[in-house]
């Protein structure tokens, strides 16, 4: 099985002086997603947690939601002429009964680590697959001050990017603000589906009372595989994209951007962020 990390020789430069030196990598893969036997998705991700990523691509995709849909993921033996394993293609068997949306399974999507499933960035597909609306969750309301302390808990805990430098990273907090997961992978999209996945897979879905912090932008992917699995809360320490906003907008989903320090702007759903009284909320920010 592939390693998430590997050791490569550079040519390191620092003050004027040239060194030989080993050093680590992130290690990048493709994961081809099969679907009931059939090619679905590639996806350009770091080994390790492939079957939560797979179980969380089909959240997103309106496949699954809830342990009960998912009979078994394996890996596919003979993935290679030679009949090898590479630990590289893995087969997601609904249960019986499940019925599958019109994803169009020939299409054979190919991913990249950063965009995500890219030409279904539809704000009427999520609208009608959604299976957890996040406006009928309960009230949540999160201090600013627990919001900005988020990223340093993040940073903490991501022990890959230590020796890299070259990973994102996703993770969930409870309501206190209290760490419950996190995954890193070189793409972001990646890192979200493995705590989806995986929450799926431990029959914790939906996320009703948890807010998804991720490493850099907003993309809309984001804010859909968070309004899929019922995160009413998408906190990111850069800029969301405009159809992320939109999306948000639509959904209730409370989307937080530019998270540093004591800064952020709220750009949806500000009613789950608790401002002190006598606080006015004008302008952009």
């Amino acid at each position: 099985m592939g390693r998430v990390t590997q050791r490569h020789k550079v040519i390191r430069i620092r003050d004027g002086q040239v060194s030989a030196r080993p050093d680590t990598l992130v290690a990048e893969e493709p994961l081809e997603i099969r679907l009931n036997g059939r090619p679905l998705a590639i996806t350009m991700r770091t080994p390790g947690d492939d079957f939560p990523l797979a179980a969380g691509f089909l959240v997103s995709e309106g496949v699954l939601g809830g342990a009960g849909d998912l009979q078994n993921i394996v890996y596919c033996a003979g993935a290679t002429q030679d009949g090898s394993n590479t630990y590289n293609v893995v087969d997601v068997r609904t249960a019986p009964g499940v019925v599958l949306p019109d994803i169009t399974l020939e299409r054979n999507v190919y991913t990249t680590s950063s965009c995500g499933l890219c030409g279904k960035a539809s704000l009427e597909a999520v609208r009608t697959t959604a299976r957890f609306p996040i406006a009928d969750t309960p009230p949540l309301r999160l201090e600013p001050e627990l919001l900005a302390s988020l990223p340093d808990r993040l940073r903490q805990a991501q022990r890959v990017f230590d020796r890299t430098g070259g990973l994102h990273a996703a993770a969930l907090f409870d309501e206190e603000g209290r760490l419950v997961d996190i995954r890193e992978d070189v793409g972001r999209h990646n890192a979200v589906d493995k705590l989806v996945g995986r929450a799926l897979q431990d029959g914790r879905l939906p996320l009703s009372r948890s807010v998804l912090l991720v490493s850099g932008r907003a993309s809309f992917e984001l804010a859909q595989k968070a309004v899929m699995a019922g995160i009413p809360v998408l906190a990111a320490v850069s800029a969301p994209s405009s159809l992320a906003v939109e999306l948000a907008e639509e959904s209730g989903l409370t989307l937080v951007g530019f998270l540093r320090g004591t800064s952020m702007n709220v750009y949806a759903g500000g009613d789950r962020v608790a401002l002190r009284a006598g606080t006015a909320a004008s302008g952009r920010g």
